[in-house]
């Protein structure tokens, strides 16, 4: 009985050592950019619905091509008639009698204008556009994803920068208590340079929620737990003029060609032209040839010798050809009206091509412009933190000697750290506008 307590314990121990390592293995695999971004589009919810409503213009496909086939059916009747019948005039007598018919029909269209083939052209068409749209929702998710996950680079490092002064603030802290203790500098330098640790504790505390905010941003993007939800960090170093692209016209010309939106506004145009087509069949005759083939049989309870159900059936058989034209001749302008419309309908889709261009384009000019003022601005701010970070550390050597006083050493950390800041923010600004570039010209987006 003991021994069965023991391993009853053993067996929780080992289950819930399993459930611990199992749940903090978890909460230590950090995302990465690539991660993020396929578990966003396999999750996001405009993606699930392109992806239903791909399945659903895939059996509007089927559908169309079904319509070249002929349609056939089959029917069967039987009735019923009770009650008084006149069997010669004025003559009435009660009968009962049975009638049924069975019977199997074909029929296909031979000619309507070619409705039929356009269509099925039309279905296939609208879900090739459905396709590339959500090709381009899943494109702009990654960006939306890369931007976000920046964001929690970003601020990361401004949080590292945080610690660093809070950091340098406790050792400047300590240092000057030993120099008061030893007579050297005033008491009232202890207040001063604790009154910079504080502000700098709470720029760490500013940074740390800014960065948990940035975490949470980027869960909420992804639709997962933001509970142990950790991004892997990555050290974008120093990035080079290389990021950026020499002229615009190559992104130009590579997106008129390629983008999403662009190729969608051409097919829109052919949906359209299919439409006129469509239209115009209603305008043309329309050819129908048909078959059939049945028989029947008729019996009533006044007559004994009527033939039986089956050979009645047999000897009843017969055969129907039919071929129908119809012309339509008028139609209240319903059809007339029905083809100017559509008509107008090209005219509007190839001014929506235009205007799609036009979009295109001055997007991509303006991120060009962007990219281009935000590598000035990160030149800028990389001269301004060496010449910042020089003035800091002969400031310092300067208060460690004793020519310099707290509060001068404390202008120059500022500006420092001011520095420091600008610098992070034009690389990161850099960095996601060169992405930005890169998604226009197709690029993967990575880091």
């Amino acid at each position: 009985m003991v021994y069965n307590k023991q391993q009853s314990l053993i067996k929780r121990f080992l289950c819930f050592g399993f459930v611990l390592v199992s749940t903090f293995g978890f909460a230590q695999n950090k995302w990465t950019l690539q991660q993020c971004i396929s578990h966003a589009q396999e999750n996001n919810i405009s993606v699930k619905q392109g992806e239903n409503l791909l399945l659903s213009n895939a059996e509007d496909v089927k559908a169309a091509k079904g319509s070249f086939l002929p349609s056939v059916s089959a029917s069967a009747l039987h009735s019923l008639t009770l009650g008084n019948t006149e069997v010669f005039a004025g003559q009435f007598v009660d009968r009962t009698s049975n009638r049924s018919s069975i019977g199997v029909g074909f029929s296909e269209t031979i000619y309507n204008g070619l409705l039929v083939k356009n269509q099925y052209k039309q279905a296939k068409l609208v879900l090739e556009i459905n396709d590339i749209n959500l090709k381009q929702t899943k494109d702009d998710i990654a960006l939306n994803v890369a931007v976000a996950y920046l964001n929690v680079l970003l601020f990361k490092e401004r949080l590292d920068i945080a610690n660093v002064q809070y950091q340098f603030s406790q050792k400047q802290l300590d240092q000057v208590k030993e120099l008061v203790a030893a007579g050297v500098q005033p008491q009232v330098n202890v207040l001063d340079a604790e009154a910079t640790l504080g502000t700098d504790a709470q720029n760490v505390t500013e940074a740390e929620n800014t960065y948990n905010l940035g975490l949470l941003n980027l869960s909420q993007l992804l639709q997962i737990p933001f509970n142990g939800f950790e991004v892997e960090i990555l050290d974008l170093d120093t990035p080079s003029l290389a990021l950026m692209y020499n002229q615009v016209d190559d992104i130009l010309s590579y997106a008129l060609q390629n983008r999403g939106e662009i190729v969608v506004a051409q097919k829109q145009i052919e949906n359209s032209e299919l439409s006129t087509k469509i239209a115009k069949a209603a305008l043309y005759p329309r050819i129908t040839g048909s078959y059939n083939f049945g028989s029947n049989a008729f019996y009533t309870n006044l007559s004994d010798t009527e033939n039986t159900f089956f050979n009645q059936l047999n000897d009843q058989k017969s055969h129907d050809i039919g071929l129908r034209v119809d012309i339509p001749i008028f139609s209240g302008f319903q059809n007339k009206t029905a083809v100017a419309k559509s008509k107008i309908a090209e005219e509007n889709a190839k001014l929506s091509l235009q205007q799609a261009k036009l979009d295109l384009e001055t997007t991509i000019q303006r991120a060009f412009t962007d990219a281009k003022a935000a590598l000035k601005s990160y030149e800028a701010a990389l001269k301004s933190n060496t010449s910042q970070k020089i003035a800091f550390n002969n400031a310092q050597e300067r208060y460690d000697i004793g020519a310099m006083n707290a509060f001068d050493l404390e202008q120059v950390r500022v500006r420092y750290i001011n520095a420091q800041s600008s610098l992070v923010n034009a690389k990161y600004d850099f960095v996601f506008k060169t992405k930005v570039l890169d998604f226009y010209i197709g690029k993967q987006i990575t880091l």
